[in-house]
């Protein structure tokens, strides 16, 4: 062979080479692994994804998929550095879950630069399908607007008008009580008041004498995890639900429930995106992920899988693993599953899903150690979710 067919040929086995790395599909869950978020989302999600992969048929574009994990502590600049090594060194093709909306923005930029997909199913911050959107990432599960108009709206129909606000000191818990100040003030009521706490706070002393001293009708919590567990915790050993104050959990998941039990959580009313019990198709998933975890799932555990499997779909339409190609794909086609069946992605990247109100049980009306809530309504996306005339996402107003 002469040097010249040599070259050629070595030039086409790299070709080849670098079509089949290009075409490889590679998930990393980027999510909370060991902080305050971990009981909720963290090894679980992680889990879910595995779940997607294997139930897709653990391969697309005729190759293996892989599934990797990493911690981001609840960092953002940790979260962005993981990404940054993902996409650069380790041909991640797309990242999933990223709870903590701070962190989640982090990775927004870095999305936005190497051009990747971004699969959000745990950060609850709009801004990530508003001003800071991207046209291959995607927002699936919940957001502050949703969960202010869904259960907002709730509360204040029952006559719930006077407001105090316990907030997470990041992204999220300013952007929520934002949501929630907008929604409150537009049905003629008021938040009496705002205190913020750091992330993963022990004592919460202060910040609940301050709700008692407001005299509020509601107090209303916006952290996650653990925060939302001892938040909950405290506020029933300071008497507040006793002296006639109620607690609204902004963000409260199935297992946050079940770690507080129904005698300090009962009639609490909140807004989720999945519920195991709702109906034929999600026990028999849920019954799937409970005989391997022995924890029935949430909305994230649930959001996670959804995203993940619709994505894998995508590339498959698609035939490759080029972002902006499976992120056309992901929009032309509506989600096919048991979390949001029919359900479509906007421009805007914001999957449109709907969620629901809850109510949980007394003691007396549990049927079993995860029966823990009833469904009180269907909260339709189009009611909660802000409208696209709304948005801010340069996208929306792009030819």
């Amino acid at each position: 062979m002469g040097w010249k067919r040599l070259v050629l040929a070595l030039a086409a086995s790299c070709a080849m080479t670098a079509a089949v790395a290009q075409d490889k599909v590679k998930i990393g869950v980027l999510t909370d692994l060991s902080g305050v978020l971990s009981a909720s989302t963290g090894p679980t999600d992680v889990e879910a994804a595995r779940m997607a992969i294997e139930d897709f048929g653990g391969s697309v574009l005729g190759q293996p998929i892989e599934l990797i994990s990493a911690d981001h502590q609840n960092k953002p600049d940790l979260a962005s550095v993981i990404a940054r090594s993902w996409f650069d060194t380790e041909g991640v093709t797309a990242i999933a879950d990223v709870p903590n909306s701070a962190a989640a923005l982090a990775v927004q930029g870095i999305i936005k630069d190497r051009k990747k997909i971004a699969l959000f199913s745990g950060p609850a911050t709009a801004r990530l399908f508003n001003e800071d959107c991207a046209a291959t990432s995607f927002h699936w599960v919940f957001d502050t607007r949703a969960i202010a108009h869904g259960l907002g709206n709730a509360i204040l129909a029952q006559g719930g008008k006077d407001w105090f606000l316990v907030a997470a000191d990041y992204a999220f818990g300013a952007q929520m009580a934002k949501d929630l100040d907008a929604i409150v003030k537009a049905r003629g009521g008021r938040i009496s008041g705002i205190v913020r706490h750091p992330t993963n706070v022990s004592d919460y002393s202060s910040f609940l004498l301050q709700a008692q001293a407001s005299g509020a009708k509601i107090v209303a919590f916006a952290n996650a995890g653990f925060d939302t567990i001892n938040a909950i915790k405290q506020a029933n050993e300071f008497g507040i639900v006793a002296a006639g104050q109620k607690i609204a959990a902004l963000v409260v998941v199935i297992s946050d429930i079940h770690s507080l039990g129904l005698a300090q959580t009962q009639g609490l009313v909140s807004v989720t995106a999945f519920y195991h019990d709702r109906d034929e198709a999600s026990r028999a998933w849920s019954k799937r992920f409970f005989d391997r975890t022995g924890r029935m799932p949430g909305q994230f555990q649930a959001g996670v899988y959804s995203a993940v499997q619709h994505y894998l779909r995508a590339v498959r339409d698609a035939k490759t693993t080029e972002a902006n190609a499976v992120a056309e794909a992901m929009r032309a086609r509506p989600v096919d599953d048991f979390f949001a069946p029919g359900a479509k992605i906007r421009k805007d990247g914001r999957l449109m899903n709907d969620m629901y109100l809850f109510e949980v049980k007394k003691p007396a009306d549990s049927k079993g150690p995860w029966d823990l809530w009833n469904i009180v309504a269907r909260l339709p996306a189009e009611e909660i979710i802000a409208p696209l005339s709304e948005s801010t996402c340069p996208l929306v107003k792009a030819p």
